[in-house]
């Protein structure tokens, strides 16, 4: 579990293949703090640490985490954005993210309001249909407020100077893909209303006689 809190932006350093996915091996100020099999977040997707040391960290990414996240486009100096799990007590600044990345959502635009960023992203529809406004969304695994919706699944949200610079935001461009995680909370609502909805076609009526 994460809060969506990045602790920092690593280096992609080296890429590699392995069986059915690739491998790769990331420059991280704490690297040399983390412990072989402990969770970080890479972009907001949850990996093991394979082995740490030399101010680096290995991880080893299977193919169905390859679909449906931006880890296949990494290369050499690729920046991503990094945290260590949550620990028992700790503060939760940002909101509840698993690490379980949805699929991927590509910057369409921004705009600058004083120091503020808008990013609006094209948002995967069963992600779009569990967001709303003012709720939360974890785009490269940063814990943001939804600002606002439009039609056509797009989503914007607010980046204040501090994450702008403190993130991988600040190298994105238009048409560029990120990591998106769907609000927990918006999740299990949506997969409850549909169990629901199911049983009351499957169900036979009940009628007073």
């Amino acid at each position: 579990m994460f809060t969506g809190i990045i602790e920092a932006v690593g280096e992609v350093v080296e890429t590699g293949r392995r069986p059915n996915g690739r491998a790769l091996v990331i420059a991280a100020p704490f690297a040399d703090r983390m412990t072989v099999g402990q969770s970080v977040a890479v972009d907001g997707a949850c990996l093991t640490a394979c082995a740490c040391g030399n101010g680096t960290f290995k991880v080893d990414i299977a193919a169905s985490t390859l679909e449906r996240t931006v880890a296949g486009g990494y290369g050499t100096g690729s920046l991503v954005n990094l945290e260590r799990a949550v620990r028992v007590g700790d503060r939760l600044d940002g909101h509840l993210v698993q690490g379980h990345v949805d699929g991927r959502a590509a910057l369409l635009g921004s705009r600058r309001a004083g120091d503020t960023r808008f990013l609006t992203f094209s948002l995967p529809e069963d992600v779009f249909a569990t967001t709303i406004p003012h709720g939360s969304i974890a785009l490269n695994g940063v814990s943001l407020t939804v600002n606002g919706l439009q039609e056509g699944s797009v989503c914007e949200v607010a980046v204040i100077p501090y994450s702008w610079s403190h993130t991988n935001f600040f190298s994105l461009r238009p048409g560029d893909e990120v990591n998106v995680e769907a609000d927990l909370v918006g999740r299990y609502v949506r997969r409850a209303l549909e169990a629901r909805s199911r049983e009351s076609r499957i169900s036979p009526g009940i009628h007073a006689v």
